[in-house]
């Protein structure tokens, strides 16, 4: 009888105490956490009104004939739509500017990436206190304006007997295209955890496996982020097309929209429409590629 009544006592001691609830979230976090931001909102909202309208009234304007132009409300969908002027642009060889651009978009962006990776590269995995300094050039290019070198960067042209050529606009495009990649490029590799490349050197790779093998596909998104940067940069240039080149064979197409506006002053949808069509290659691509654009911006530089 004693061992009986003993018995339950002997259970609840033994019995693990009770942990209680899980910690919950402190109330005044969680107040934080749900509280709105209506101003921020707003904010958002009207920024995205900025942005928004003066796009919708290129397209809608490059819709409109040219004296419809001239309707009352300019935001209105046109009642008599057409794409005339689209067809007004392409005859006055938007095809043969739009190839110039892409052979310098092309040229300028692969050789930024090739020069600025192995860079990169050599910076990160470096032990030379020479690729120290060298990282320290790159920082310095920053701090030089492209309109400052215009004068240097004629005469060299000039002297190299490139005048008047597309080589002559990738060459500096991609030259000033270059401190900046490098820094992206240095602050991704230098996430890669240092015990991949000993793995690889434990396995008798050189620096050019590892390159290739290892650096190189792991920086796929900051490669994709400075192919990006870098092709609406020289896509969008304007001040050295129009210093060193002079031939009409040889415009790209900021110089040919800046033409084409001189020679339809009055035909403000036509000069739209170009805009429009020049801008629809390089949109399609930021558009592929706006994820890997963001992501590789912000990599490395949270450390």
């Amino acid at each position: 009888m004693s061992a009986l009544s003993h018995a339950p006592t002997t259970e609840a001691t033994n019995r693990p105490a009770s942990t209680g609830a899980a910690p919950s979230t402190p109330p005044g976090r969680l107040a934080r956490a749900r509280r709105t931001n209506p101003l921020g909102a707003l904010g958002g909202l009207l920024w995205l009104v900025l942005v928004l309208v003066p796009v919708y009234w290129v397209v809608v304007t490059s819709l409109r004939s040219r004296e419809g132009f001239f309707e009352a409300n300019p935001l209105a969908v046109p009642t008599h739509p057409t794409l005339e002027n689209y067809r007004l642009v392409l005859d006055h060889d938007f095809g043969l500017y739009l190839l110039n651009s892409t052979l310098v978009t092309a040229g300028a962006t692969l050789l930024t990436l090739a020069v600025s990776f192995l860079a990169a590269y050599a910076i990160v995995r470096g032990t030379s206190r020479a690729l120290r300094w060298t990282f320290s050039v790159f920082l310095l290019g920053l701090a030089i304006p492209l309109q400052a070198t215009i004068i240097p960067v004629y005469y060299l042209i000039a002297k190299a007997q490139m005048y008047d050529t597309l080589p002559a606009i990738v060459l500096p495009s991609a030259a000033f295209a270059i401190p900046l990649t490098v820094i992206i490029l240095v602050n991704f590799l230098r996430d890669i955890p240092d015990e991949l490349f000993e793995s690889m050197r434990a396995d008798g790779a050189g620096h050019w496996r590892m390159l290739w093998n290892l650096a190189l596909p792991l920086s796929r998104p900051a490669l994709i982020t400075v192919t990006i940067y870098d092709a609406l940069n020289v896509w969008n240039g304007f001040l050295f097309p129009l210093i060193l080149t002079q031939s009409p064979d040889k415009r790209v197409l900021p110089l040919f929209v800046w033409s084409f506006q001189g020679e339809f002053t009055i035909n403000v949808p036509a000069i739209l429409a170009a805009v429009v069509l020049s801008t629809l290659p390089i949109l399609a691509l930021y558009v592929f590629g706006r994820r890997q654009l963001i992501s590789g911006l912000t990599a490395g530089f949270g450390k």
